[in-house]
């Protein structure tokens, strides 16, 4: 497992740096805001579609939770590019001893309501016109890990270009409490009661 590392240099730059990507390549980031409790831990899940994700959701979060950025990947990602590991970064790697490991690494970290864990529960990319998101059976053990005092965000995304050269971001953010679910299955449906409704409104839009 390769865990993430603090150096308030290296961060500082990366995080000027991805803000700066995002604007470069994206026209636009349109999102809805919802409740910020200052006193739990942020569980924010989302799909997972493109190479992306990752660095909207570090911007998204310096723009609206504002609290410390962790986001769980694979571990041949993060080898490859290491400077993740300073940015909020840690590594799963499927099937190996570490596993366990990582897994309650990301549930102790929500013991910190300083904290924000980004979890892609598909577990790998897939396409942005998938109608059903199956997670994978890791975030039970996550939220098992943890003391389940913190706060879910769920967040739908999809990206359209219509009449820009650039595309535009669309996320779709709706919060419980994590004490409104009783295990793995309804924490599922929840979510993807989320991504479809959220996809109805996005097919929606006429420019």
């Amino acid at each position: 497992m390769v865990k993430n590392k603090n150096n308030w240099f290296i961060y500082s730059f990366f995080s000027w740096y991805i803000s700066r990507l995002v604007h470069k390549h994206f026209h636009q980031l349109v999102y809805n805001s919802v409740p910020i409790d200052t006193n739990k831990s942020i569980l924010l899940i989302a799909n997972h579609y493109s190479w992306w994700d990752g660095f909207l959701f570090f911007h998204l979060n310096k723009l609206l939770f504002k609290k410390k950025f962790h986001v769980m990947i694979l571990e041949k990602t993060i080898r490859k590019n290491s400077f993740m590991k300073y940015t909020g970064a840690f590594s799963v790697s499927k099937g190996s001893k570490s596993i366990m490991q990582t897994l309650k690494y990301a549930g102790d970290l929500l013991n910190n309501p300083q904290n924000l864990v980004l979890i892609f529960p598909q577990g790998k990319l897939h396409s942005n016109f998938t109608k059903a998101i199956n997670f994978e059976k890791g975030l039970e053990r996550i939220i098992g890990f943890s003391k389940q005092k913190f706060q879910y965000i769920f967040a739908a995304s999809f990206t359209e270009h219509f009449s820009e050269a650039k595309p535009t971001a669309f996320i779709y953010l709706k919060s419980f409490e994590a004490s409104n679910f009783a295990g793995l299955e309804n924490v599922q449906s929840a979510y993807q009661e989320h991504y479809q409704q959220s996809g109805i409104v996005q097919t929606a839009i006429v420019k």
